[in-house]
């Protein structure tokens, strides 16, 4: 079943949707909207295309509706009737959303190695991931994808990952919290980030 997770919490509702089928069935479900021929003419690359049409089929799941999604001018996602704010991610294989009244961010990362070799374009040298299950990795993925997450929230330009985010350290269970904090802004905003470790992804959110 696509609908892989789904979580309902006081103030956000997010789910994941695993992309097994093909692009021509999410074409087929979402017939009735434009945005069918809005994807096919912003994007040549099937798989963007088929991520940003998943993105809109799970959002019509959570919602029972078609809303239009329309963008603040910092780049952040709503909809365009104002009821919630939404934030969006993809990863292989996978397609994040979150809603909720106040400003949000998610992001979807695959497990894999590559992260070991951009860690330190990321990591800062006063952050300390600890070992999940005796390795780093699972770690590692969450300081990037929350970092990504933080990203999404800050209503700022040029934030630097390495730079102006930093997270608080925390031993990596199968789910739970960490705190974090900004440094690109005046507010210098700290932030809870809730999270989720999967077989094939790690998972970030947080509401503002």
């Amino acid at each position: 079943m696509p609908l892989l997770l789904r979580r309902e919490e006081a103030d956000c509702l997010w789910a994941v949707w695993r992309m097994d089928e093909p692009l021509a069935e999410v074409e087929q479900a979402l017939s009735c909207t434009p945005w069918v021929a809005e994807a096919q003419r912003r994007f040549q690359s099937l798989t963007r295309r088929h991520e940003w049409l998943t993105a809109r089929w799970l959002l019509h799941t959570l919602t029972a509706r078609y809303p239009e999604i329309s963008y603040l001018p910092t780049g952040r996602p709503c909809l365009a009737d104002g009821s919630c704010q939404l934030s969006i991610s993809h990863t292989k294989g996978y397609v994040a959303l979150i809603l909720s009244p106040r400003r949000v961010g998610i992001d979807i990362e695959r497990i894999a190695r590559r992260v070991e070799r951009v860690a330190p374009r990321f990591l800062r040298d006063d952050e300390q991931p600890m070992p999940y299950q005796g390795e780093l990795l699972h770690s590692q993925l969450l300081h990037w994808s929350a970092k990504e997450t933080l990203f999404k929230c800050i209503d700022a330009e040029g934030v630097d990952l390495r730079d102006h985010l930093r997270i608080h350290p925390f031993q990596p269970q199968a789910r739970g919290t960490f705190q974090a904090e900004e440094y690109r802004t005046e507010r210098h905003q700290q932030f809870e980030v809730c999270y989720e470790l999967h077989p094939d992804f790690v998972l970030t959110y947080t509401v503002v």
